[in-house]
């Protein structure tokens, strides 16, 4: 029989997204400004490239609706395709993830990195990467694992932030040893490209933590022998967009004053009359979220004042304490909190809801996930917002700055048991929090019984 031809790994994305690119393939032509909305954004997106086949510039939020609407379906169907097989996996670079300041983890993680290197798989062994905090720490010893066994040398490793953004098709897998928090710090980490996350349950709630930690050898000899079920986990992107402040509209002033004679107005410049001028804002930064966008009043004193618009559209104002933008896997964090509806993962769809708000009528809504969401502080509101993403990466939103939220071209790639029946979403809700829990009633006592 002739051997099975030989397919070199790709060095510039895992697997899993590998199988993303050849399912969404998107015409360089496609991403040109079109009459679909959000144009004049297109335009303003200084990074943004039409004319370069290779650019990876590309923001979904540049996308017209069909082509967001065709990426997010490719997602959701290599998804359902993902979760009915297994992938058989071939590890050689294992990344460890877990609280670098919480002494029992960092026990755990010392553990899990020394049965690691005695493990005997194909080769040479595997190499394994733990924080670079850890190399000096008392608890992990790094030393003493390389005086217990000379072999060591050269396969215990540990990485950074740097590494984590330059070169994450490195690593083949992550283990995350703690709570559903370490599993959004690796996708912190890994803002595009994420290897598949096995999260060992080491914390408080487990929403995203399926996998026992005191049965790891098991589990992880059957993840590298017999393969891995991939559910891919909706991602939102975020871009800060910044109010260009040497623009102005009919700049023409006064001889009494340097105030404009037409203010400038947020509404009109996202989707009146301005919204082709590329010179009203610029991009600033961009940021893949697993569980929300939040919008809030940050320090100051006073509710928030915040447009929403989605798509072409302008929504509402809200005047609350903020505003939270959920994807599936996050609503039961901080969605749940402020009064959101809980959703299962597989949903495609956006959540929001208000934080706090300052009247009866502003209910939760659900959008779905193929409209790209803006959040902008008016140019006539009395303090700036301030934006977090997944709890992280705080920054401020000063009059006429705005975020762009869309879905992300970038799915979070999250391992399942190989009995994943018995760990599905609705037993997370019951068992974390105790979802429609409370004393039966009694039934009725027969007469004369």
């Amino acid at each position: 029989m002739s051997q099975r031809p030989g397919t070199p790994r790709r060095r510039t994305q895992c697997f899993v997204h590998t199988l993303l690119e050849k399912q969404d393939r998107i015409p360089t032509q496609a991403f040109n400004a079109s009459s679909e909305g959000l144009a004049g954004e297109r335009r303003m997106d200084k990074g943004f490239d039409g004319d370069t086949e290779t650019s990876e510039t590309h923001h979904s939020r540049l996308l017209t609706k069909k082509q967001i609407s065709d990426m997010a379906f490719g997602i959701r169907e290599l998804s359902k395709k993902l979760a009915q097989i297994r992938l058989k996996l071939h590890v050689k670079n294992i990344f460890i993830l877990g609280k670098a300041h919480d002494e029992t983890l960092i026990g755990h993680s010392r553990e899990v990195t020394d049965w690691l290197l005695q493990v005997n798989p194909p080769r040479d062994g595997y190499r394994v990467y733990v924080e670079d905090t850890l190399e000096h720490n008392k608890i992990f010893d790094a030393a003493g694992l390389l005086e217990k066994n000379p072999g060591y040398k050269g396969r215990l490793r540990f990485w950074n932030n740097k590494l984590c953004a330059e070169k994450p098709q490195t690593f083949d897998i992550v283990l995350a040893l703690g709570g559903d928090g370490t599993v959004l710090y690796a996708s912190w980490l890994f803002q595009r490209i994420v290897p598949p996350v096995l999260a060992f349950s080491l914390g408080s709630l487990g929403f995203l933590t399926k996998f026992d930690y005191g049965q790891y050898p098991t589990t992880l000899t059957r993840a590298f022998s017999e393969g891995i079920t991939v559910s891919l986990r909706l991602r939102f992107e975020a871009t800060i967009m910044r109010s260009c402040t040497d623009h102005a509209p009919n700049s023409s002033t006064t001889p009494s004053t340097s105030t404009p004679k037409h203010p400038r107005d947020l509404v009109e410049e996202l989707i009146g009359e301005e919204s082709e001028d590329a010179h009203t804002h610029a991009p600033e930064s961009t940021h893949n979220i697993l569980n929300e966008i939040v919008v809030d009043r940050g320090p100051n004193p006073t509710m928030s004042t915040i447009e929403l618009f989605g798509d072409d559209e302008h929504f509402t104002t809200v005047q609350a304490d903020g505003v939270c933008i959920s994807t599936p896997t996050g609503s039961t964090a901080y969605n749940l909190a402020a009064g959101g509806s809980l959703c299962h993962p597989d949903n495609p769809v956006v959540l929001v809801t208000a934080i706090c708000a300052h009247t009866l009528s502003f209910r939760p809504i659900i959008l779905p996930d193929t409209i790209v969401l803006r959040l902008g502080v008016p140019y006539d509101a009395r303090t700036s917002s301030w934006a977090s993403f997944d709890g992280k990466e705080r920054v401020e939103l000063r009059a006429g700055d705005y975020v762009t939220i869309s879905a992300s071209r970038f799915p979070f790639p999250s391992v399942l048991p190989l009995d994943r029946r018995s760990k599905d979403w609705v037993d997370s809700i019951s068992r974390t929090l105790q979802w429609n829990s409370r004393q039966r009633q009694k039934g009725f006592k027969e007469w004369g019984a």
